[in-house]
């Protein structure tokens, strides 16, 4: 799933992409009965025999759910994330602000020895492994505080995704089981520690870097959870030395028609084209690269490598992705964004978006449904729309847009 950055709901906190990829379905728009104590109780126990025979013991599974709590709060949040919304301009003010640019170069400082030998070892820059953990956690001071094994039990009873948070829970009994963690809390979403793994991940990518024997993403010594962040990085392609991307600026008269990750071109075709970095020096060759307009061409704009991809692994919305490379070079001493952002524009909420892809298809515009997710497809029926009213077709889902097709 892909999202326009400027119109994206962002969830901090969420950890590696399984977290985000828990979106309500386009159909689940219908209110939903809510659950109780006494039905998360008798799933529980219709659970157990499926969690023992995934490799749970009867003693783990019955001391770690004995009391677990049915959480109408996390619920709540589940099915409404998406009413969550903020452009990029306002997301990067609290992403990437001076307090947590000076705390992440802080905090690198502190680990820099730690953080150097798993740069060493992974091939991640320790800047990048700084910027997750600032996102996630804000270096640690909050990891969240909700229990884990509640959250997950809640939302796999609450049944919408049952089969995704069964496996979830089954993974975070089999972390307590293996002695790894007693009890630990997290996110809504069941995601947790330092760099906010969702169990699911812990099994595949965490590592004991500290050499204790266990993989603790929890405790406050947060080694394991970097080295374990920068592993899963290492295993979704990471290019060492390889920009997440870089500011660009774009010549007078270009095609918008660009503007989108499907089109792939060599530096120097970009180049050719007469785009510049933003201090108008040519730009530097890491290899294929597309050009993103996370606010519209009245925003800035990126020349993005396939490390942004990557990234992406970890959270799909732009704004993240583009909040965790910049606060990265910020901490390395790189400059803030030199474009302004058309701040006078607001996002449209959920109602408006599906309400946009309604009117663009009853245009003639195919959104490629109607779910309130400015993907590729409503992205590429925006910028048809645009071209066809003479307007700039960089494909920005507007109000402004919405108002034209009213």
């Amino acid at each position: 799933m892909r999202m326009i950055a400027g119109l994206v709901g962002v969830v901090l906190a969420c950890g590696p992409v399984q977290a985000q990829t828990i979106l309500p379905d386009a159909d689940e728009a219908m209110e939903v009965k809510m659950g109780t104590q006494a039905g998360l109780e008798a799933w529980v126990q219709d659970f157990r025999p499926r969690a023992l025979a995934a490799g749970v013991s009867a003693a783990t599974f019955d001391a770690a759910l004995r009391g677990v709590e049915f959480n109408p709060k996390v619920v709540e949040r589940d099915r409404n994330q998406n009413e969550f919304t903020k452009t990029v301009w306002d997301y990067l003010d609290t992403a990437v602000s001076d307090d947590r640019v000076a705390l992440g170069r802080k905090a690198l400082e502190t680990q820099r020895t730690t953080l150097n030998r798993i740069e060493a070892e992974y091939g991640v820059e320790k800047e990048v492994v700084v910027a997750i953990w600032g996102l996630e956690s804000a270096y640690g001071t909050y990891r969240g505080d909700l229990p884990v094994l509640g959250s997950l039990a809640t939302l796999a009873y609450d049944g919408r995704r049952g089969a995704f948070f069964e496996a979830e829970l089954i993974a975070a009994l089999k972390i307590i089981q293996d002695g790894h963690v007693k009890v630990f809390s997290g996110s809504w979403a069941g995601a947790s520690g330092h760099t906010q793994f969702m169990p699911s991940s812990w099994e595949r990518f965490a590592v004991d870097f500290d050499g204790d024997g266990k993989r603790n993403l929890w405790g406050d010594d947060p080694a394991d959870a970097l080295a374990s962040t920068a592993n899963y990085l290492r295993h979704w392609g990471w290019t060492t030395g390889q920009p997440w991307g870089l500011e660009v600026t774009l010549p007078q008269g270009f095609d918008y028609d660009q503007t989108t990750e499907r089109v792939v071109k060599p530096v120097a075709d970009w180049q050719a084209m007469g785009i510049r970095t933003a201090t108008g020096a040519d730009l530097p060759d890491h290899g294929p690269g597309s050009i993103l307009l996370p606010g519209g061409h009245r925003g800035a704009a990126f020349l993005i490598f396939p490390n942004f991809q990557v990234i992406e692994r970890y959270n799909t919305a732009d704004a993240y992705i583009i909040g965790i490379g910049h606060l990265a070079d910020r901490i390395k001493g790189g400059p803030p964004i030199a474009a302004a952002w058309p701040r006078e524009l607001r996002a449209l909420n959920l109602d408006e978006r599906r309400e946009l892809q309604d009117r663009l298809g009853r245009a003639g515009f195919d959104p490629g449904g109607v779910d309130g997710r400015m993907g590729p497809k409503t992205i590429a029926a925006v910028k048809s729309f645009q071209k066809a009213r003479g307007l700039v077709p960089d494909g920005y889902p507007s109000l402004e847009v919405l108002t034209l097709l009213r």
